[in-house]
């Protein structure tokens, strides 16, 4: 059993079936996360969480701590990853299934950041924590047990990545297409509710990543995904970013479905802020 992408309830609970979650093969990450609430992902998955499941904190194990640049959720570590991913239980055939509750923010997080370490073997929960309570399944509350170290390591693909000084130094020429995930308005400008300056990196288009799910996080139709990326041509190479390189994985997401290659800005919007507000000399 390989599941990759995404996984249906009925599929993670024949998983959970035939594999067991005592013997690393497979971990089960509640990615739950509130941008205006540090604790209250946590809290919800004290209250109650798909059974075996362990929580993954977005500032604590998704993300590296904050500096002046890098954006609001850094990228961590090769290093900070893998002990995270070890602490976890996760080893080079660990079956690993994220999850959250809200239409993958926060899941395609961890999903992307596996992927990005060397480790394919991650799938996303379609419909999230949502879909397992409507199918009336268990959930048990507390924290989880201490499981067996894995001996994840890291092998980081660089390539998947674009910084600040590549894409500064191409802007009246850029080789790729920015896509932005935000929402319209702040791409637009019209508002910013949590960054310093408003608007979009130059050259950008707006693909948010609500988009990509319905309105009960279920994962739209691959024909509906195609047709979301279409005006996008083929051949065209795509770094996604948003405001701190958490809600641009849903885009990276929804594009490896399809088929289709792209690459993070890891800091986004918050990281280019930071550059504009305080310019490096080579830069300014």
């Amino acid at each position: 059993m390989n599941y990759q992408g995404v996984i249906e309830v009925s599929e993670l609970t024949e998983c959970i079936r035939q594999l067991g979650q005592q013997s690393g093969q497979l971990v089960i990450l509640d990615c739950r996360y509130d941008l205006a609430d540090s604790n209250a992902g946590e809290n919800a998955f004290l209250a109650a969480h798909i059974p075996g499941a362990r929580y993954a904190s977005l500032h604590r194990d998704l993300s590296a701590p904050c500096s002046l640049y890098g954006g609001r959720h850094p990228f961590p570590s090769a290093s900070q990853f893998a002990e995270f991913a070890r602490a976890n239980g996760i080893s080079k055939d660990t079956q690993v299934v994220v999850y959250d509750s809200q239409r993958f923010a926060f899941a395609a997080r961890a999903w992307w950041l596996l992927r990005h370490f060397g480790h394919q073997r991650v799938a996303i929960l379609n419909g999230g924590f949502g879909a397992w309570l409507e199918a009336g399944l268990e959930t048990t509350e507390g924290s989880a047990s201490t499981p067996n170290r894995g001996n994840f390591s890291p092998s980081p693909s660089h390539d998947e990545l674009r910084h600040y000084e590549e894409i500064y130094q191409h802007l009246d020429n850029l080789p790729w297409q920015l896509v932005d995930a935000r929402d319209h308005k702040r791409f637009q400008g019209l508002e910013e509710p949590i960054d310093p300056i408003a608007g979009h990196i130059p050259g950008a288009i707006n693909k948010p990543w609500q988009a990509i799910s319905d309105d009960d996080g279920f994962l739209r139709p691959l024909v509906e995904l195609r047709e979301h990326w279409q005006s996008i041509p083929a051949d065209d190479e795509i770094v996604c970013y948003c405001g701190s390189g958490v809600t641009a994985c849903v885009n990276l997401f929804s594009l490896s479905l399809i088929g289709r290659k792209a690459r993070l800005y890891p800091g986004s919007w918050s990281d280019w802020c930071a550059h504009i507000l305080h310019p490096r000399t080579e830069s300014a």
